[in-house]
């Protein structure tokens, strides 16, 4: 029950010297203290051990998803340094364990600044444990969270400048009360859509949208853009929906909203599952109704993946209307996007499925439901929680600023694709040869070459956790 005090006292102050304060009562936190011991190897260090709590159960996935984490740890008493080894007890219970080999913890001392956060490289996941040390050099706060975290205090204030450039607007609200916000700027022939972060543990999803929304705005500039981005304000209209799951950040979920749906299955009806609806899934409600007024030509769906260390594109392969246009359109954007930012790669990411039947099981996901739909470019985007293999930084790994500027150079292949999107003809025939269609892989071994703890998928599938876990062979 997010309501319920969430600090913790971890310590009787009458026997022990040195104090450990775990606390996740503040926007998005997300930790459930369980103990204090003294380590079994070392007398110096401190043990703290703790739970990741599950967000609401999910009815339609039959899980409560849990893998983000976000707390702060408070010592004082300190005479001298003082070595804290955190512990995460059910690390192996989360949504998807096979992603913690090679994550490394971020933390900070300063909440607000979010190019503050540093990896700790001494994170190990073992025996179904996620632990990491830390050397408290002096009493104080130190935060420790699964990615940086992008709060509702964050959004708001982004929102606000947004409303001095651009038409604001809420579609609806969430369950909790929230306003959904959409940004609308553009004088285009074409509506893009793009929206974030519909799993709120995914905060890279909206710095990313920080990074474009400050350059199409020119939040930093006060109002003064660039020549592309004239170029492409008058190619587009814009729609962005900066943070699609606002309940599910403030209580710090992973995947879910505030009564437990996953909003990237909430995009129509599967079998029993009625979606989207008022009751369980308002956010999608009111945007894909938005959408049915305005129309959508290029459709971007920004999330971040916990296993997979790089950024990828995946697109609606083998939707009903999935044919050599839509393929043609897929490998022109993620091939332009690649030239515009090295951090983007076209060889590594979700297997696409291999039989239309499969797809028809996933139609509920919004780049493939909104692609189908408007018989338009839909794709996913996908950001690693991990260091980015491609261009690997292991002190600071993917980061808050990466991603903004992620989202600031995905204006380029915009601007690229647009004489494409609705034109007659087999356009493709004059595309160079590097903006073929490229069929991904998950299987990156070689890339790793030396580390072993990596075990490939045979399928992801949108992320669907059941797939993660079923035998192999088993379809």
């Amino acid at each position: 029950d997010t309501t319920q005090p969430l600090h913790q006292q971890t310590h009787d102050p009458t026997t022990m010297t040195v104090k450990v304060s775990i606390s996740d009562c503040f926007d998005g936190g997300n930790i459930k203290f369980i103990r204090r011991e003294q380590n079994e190897h070392d007398a110096n260090t401190i043990d703290i051990v703790l739970h990741i709590k599950p967000d609401v159960y999910t009815v339609l996935e039959k899980i409560g998803h849990m893998q983000y984490f976000s707390f702060r740890s408070t010592i004082s008493g300190l005479e001298s340094s003082q070595k804290v080894r955190y512990v995460l007890e059910n690390a192996e219970a989360v949504s998807y364990p096979e992603a913690w080999p090679g994550t490394t913890v971020c933390y900070s001392s300063n909440i607000e600044n979010p190019d503050s956060w540093k990896r700790n490289l001494d994170t190990f996941y073992m025996d179904g444990k996620l632990s990491w040390e830390h050397v408290h050099e002096r009493n104080g706060c130190i935060f420790f969270s699964y990615f940086p975290p992008y709060s509702y205090g964050r959004h708001l204030n982004l929102v606000s400048k947004c409303d001095d450039y651009a038409n604001v607007e809420s579609v609806g609200q969430t369950l909790d009360g929230r306003e959904i916000e959409l940004i609308t700027v553009g004088e285009g022939n074409l509506n893009c859509w793009i929206i974030h972060r519909q799993h709120p543990g995914e905060t890279m999803a909206e710095y990313y949208a920080e990074g474009l929304l400050t350059r199409l705005l020119g939040l930093d500039t006060e109002g003064k853009v660039d020549e592309q981005v004239q170029r492409v304000l008058s190619l587009y209209k814009f729609y962005i929906v900066p943070c699609m799951c606002l309940d599910g950040v403030v209580r710090g979920h992973l995947r879910t909203n505030g009564c437990g749906a996953n909003l990237n299955r909430e995009w129509t009806t599967k079998r029993f599952y009625e979606a989207p609806t008022l009751e369980r899934s308002p956010e999608v409600y009111y945007v894909l109704n938005k959408m049915d007024q305005t129309g959508v030509d290029c459709f971007l769906d920004i999330h971040g993946d916990e296993e997979l260390p790089f950024n990828f594109i995946s697109g609606a392969e083998l939707v009903p209307n999935w044919d050599k246009r839509m393929e043609s359109l897929h490998g022109a954007f993620t091939a332009a996007y690649s030239r515009a930012n090295p951090d983007m790669q076209k060889k590594y990411g979700y297997s696409p499925p291999d039989t239309r039947e499969q797809v028809l099981g996933y139609m509920n996901v919004a780049t493939n439901q909104v692609a189908n739909r408007f018989n338009c470019l839909g794709l996913t985007l996908e950001m690693p929680f991990k260091d980015c293999l491609s261009n690997p930084d292991p002190d600071y790994g993917w980061s808050p600023k990466r991603s903004r500027e992620l989202g600031a150079s995905v204006l380029a292949p915009l601007e690229y694709i647009h004489p494409y999107l609705r034109v007659e003809g087999e356009f493709w025939t004059s595309l160079p040869a590097d903006d073929a269609y490229v069929r991904t892989t998950d299987d990156f071994q070689e890339e790793l070459k030396a580390n072993s703890d990596f075990v490939p998928l045979s399928k992801r599938f949108y992320s669907d956790v059941h797939e993660f876990r079923k035998p192999p062979g088993d379809n």
